[in-house]
């Protein structure tokens, strides 16, 4: 357990006031999660559409225990060279080139070719020491000495091979490296560690078990209103909730990417630079890029554009 500001984490109302300080709304699922995880020293898988503010749950965290924040983007062929730790072979090419020319002093007093080697063996393991080690994001997160929250962000991008590197971290806060032996977490630092899935793929069983579980889904029209009104205050009450509305009847539409929270958020500035007062249809039809990614889509949603304008307007 990290316990810098612990207090901020004390319950489940504490977070929840925590990180509406910080501008992010959450629900008691997630707020208990947060709680969980940081007094159970479990880390927490969270699944959901992109944009639902999985990334932004982590970051949160960290800030609101004034943590550093290391973040290890997952993607298709990350291995351990580029997630955990790889050696510093410059280093080590100079320390070759020392080593040579320094021989005839370091084999002084050698008798024969057997004390010789054993003598060589002696200079030969420091090159495979934490000297050499250039730690990447899963070890950094081990030997930070205050403690820090680890996100592992989009894991169901990366491979089921990368999957197995991290169950030993997972469960045991700690790494095996060949050359040098098991490297643990500090006690009482062990990193947060936070893990987010857009559901591309099955996350593995084996996983799964090593951590706690949640799942963010789209907001409802109250949650997703009450986090306009935190991310973006200056946005009127009557255009708030007509934005929400509009995009809660896209929610209902068979789209190809179906807008989330971070398309809400955008859309609510671009209208406020607009300045708007009230959706129309042009108005949405001039802007929809911003909360639609995808030009099939768009098109879709132009034919249902009016009537889903109107209902916005009648119920606001």
């Amino acid at each position: 357990m990290i316990i810098k500001n612990q207090e901020k984490l004390a319950s489940v109302e504490i977070i929840q006031e925590s990180f509406k300080a910080k501008h992010y709304i959450c629900s008691v699922q997630i707020a208990t999660a947060v709680f969980l995880a940081y007094h159970l020293d479990k880390p927490v898988l969270i699944e959901g559409p992109p944009g639902v503010g999985k990334t932004e749950l982590a970051k949160t965290v960290a800030e609101i225990l004034d943590l550093k924040c290391i973040r290890l983007q997952c993607y298709e062929g990350l291995d351990e060279s580029k997630a955990i730790y790889e050696w510093k072979y410059g280093k080590q090419l100079l320390y070759t080139q020392v080593l040579k020319e320094t021989l005839s002093d370091i084999l002084e007093g050698a008798k024969g070719l057997s004390e010789s080697v054993k003598k060589l063996h002696e200079f030969g393991d420091i090159f495979f020491s934490e000297d050499f080690l250039e730690p990447r994001p899963l070890l950094k997160a081990l030997k930070d000495e205050q403690g820090c929250v680890l996100l592992i962000d989009e894991v169901d991008r990366s491979d089921h091979e990368f999957e197995s590197l991290l169950l030993e971290m997972l469960s045991d806060f700690q790494l095996s490296i060949p050359e040098i032996g098991t490297i643990k977490a500090i006690e009482n630092r062990k990193p947060l560690v936070f893990l987010t899935s857009n559901n591309t793929r099955e996350i593995s069983d084996a996983l799964k078990r090593r951590c706690l579980h949640l799942y963010i889904p789209f907001p409802d029209a109250t949650l997703e209103r009450q986090i306009i009104q935190a991310r973006v205050p200056e946005i009127a009450e009557k255009l708030r909730n007509q934005l929400v509305t509009f995009i809660q009847e896209l929610r209902e539409l068979d789209l190809k990417k179906l807008p989330a929270i971070s398309e809400t958020i955008d859309w609510a500035r671009t209208l406020i630079l607009l300045n708007s007062e009230t959706l129309d249809a042009d108005l949405v039809r001039q802007t929809l890029n911003v909360i639609l990614k995808f030009q099939e889509d768009i098109e879709a949603v132009d034919a249902e554009l009016q009537g889903i304008t109107n209902k916005a307007l009648k119920e606001n």
